[in-house]
């Protein structure tokens, strides 16, 4: 029987996921995984019987990263599950930003019952008027699960795309578009496209990613949208560049008291992937994360460990190591299962930065002992008896 505990409300469709033998517990120090949405978990301690932390999304600043990885507990996220709510959202904001829809519901709004409202509006909606978003050159910044899409949609209305991302995916790659341009000078975009939309994660790389010198560059009356950090933006110096004209709209899913009172700025709550479907997909990709990692110790979308499969086992044992990424650590496991008399018959071991993850098949059950041995190994964070 495995436990888990949800620390925020967790769309039912993927819970339900889960088999008989896992039970949802309301004690944190109980659960053997967590599943989290947006609650900071930053002054949170978990037990050490927690082993793995489920992201039902894609961002990860409110988790730990660091303090998790060392004490063995391995981090999952869900790339990809609400990459079609926030598309939509982006094509929404395109349309948003080039038509002043927003002001002109509003200025209907204000005419109450006016019988000559039909009229009224006929007059006045030369103001509202703006233009159309097919023919226009949209710059794509980062190709992974959500670039891609509104890569690919941006094809289909019509615009003239172009995409830089020098780590792209082979995946990725072969789901884009062959209309797509793909470049390797990020500054082009900057200098030529009418559009520009941001999809990359938030590191110390990326932080202000855009600021003063590369608004500078951009062409007048650009349309700026972010839906992915707002830390990507320097939003100072884009707010001058809004006063002023230069940028003629920032579309924003991130609200702050600076772009709230910025004019024309277009700012939502958060939404990108608050859809139905979005937050089905991340908990059933959680779920499904949790269980292989439970039962099999397969690590896949971690962003703390490495990425590491060997399926389920066959073999009569198998025991799972977080450890340091540091030389003579494998050497050490099996010199302590030789020493026991355990053979092995299957060994992985991936590495990711200063954290690596070693899962080892064996052909007769490994003792709790052994496990103890293994586990006093200097580096070693965590041992676990899969099998």
């Amino acid at each position: 029987m495995f436990q888990y505990h949800c620390l925020n409300p967790i769309s039912p469709v993927g819970l339900g996921k889960f088999p008989g033998k896992y039970e949802n517990t309301e004690e944190l120090a109980q659960a053997d995984a967590v599943l989290v949405r947006s609650a900071d978990m930053h002054s949170l301690e978990l037990s050490d019987k927690t082993v793995a932390v489920a992201r039902a999304g894609a961002g990860v600043n409110n988790i730990p990263l660091e303090d998790l990885a060392k004490k063995g507990v391995v981090v999952f996220n869900t790339p990809g599950a609400n990459a079609n709510g926030v598309k939509e959202m982006v094509i929404a904001g395109m349309l948003l930003a080039s038509r002043d829809i927003v002001g002109g519901i509003e200025w209907l709004e204000q005419q109450e019952a006016d019988q000559d409202i039909a009229k009224k509006a006929e007059k006045q909606k030369k103001k509202f008027a703006g233009c159309e978003i097919s023919g226009k050159k949209l710059g794509i910044i980062g190709l992974g699960a959500i670039g891609v899409r509104v890569a690919n949609a941006a094809v289909h209305l019509g615009m003239e795309v172009y995409g830089y991302d020098p780590f792209i995916s082979v995946d990725a790659a072969w789901s884009l578009s062959r209309s797509i341009h793909h470049i390797n000078d990020v500054n082009m975009i900057y200098r030529d496209c009418d559009y520009i939309t941001i999809h990359v994660p938030l590191m110390d790389s990326t932080r202000k990613m855009i600021g003063a010198d590369e608004i500078a560059q951009m062409k007048e009356g650009v349309v700026l949208l972010n839906f992915a950090r707002d830390l990507l933006v320097d939003e100072e110096a884009l707010a001058e560049a809004l006063k002023e004209g230069k940028v003629k709209k920032y579309v924003t899913d991130f609200a702050n008291p600076l772009v709230a009172s910025t004019p024309n700025t277009l700012v939502t709550p958060h939404l990108g992937a608050s859809t139905e479907e979005s937050e089905d997909n991340c908990a059933a990709m959680a779920v499904q994360e949790i269980m292989d990692y439970l039962e099999n110790g397969n690590i896949k979308n971690s962003v703390n460990y490495p990425n590491c499969d060997a399926g389920a086992c066959v073999d009569v044992g198998r025991v799972t190591i977080n450890h340091k990424n540091i030389p003579n650590m494998i050497s050490q496991f099996t010199k302590t299962l030789g020493d026991a008399g355990v053979n092995i018959s299957n060994m992985t071991n991936k590495s990711k930065g200063d954290y690596a993850y070693t899962m080892i098949d064996v052909s007769s059950p490994i003792s709790k002992e052994v496990a103890d041995t293994l586990k006093n190994i200097k580096g070693v964070y965590r041992v676990r008896i899969v099998k």
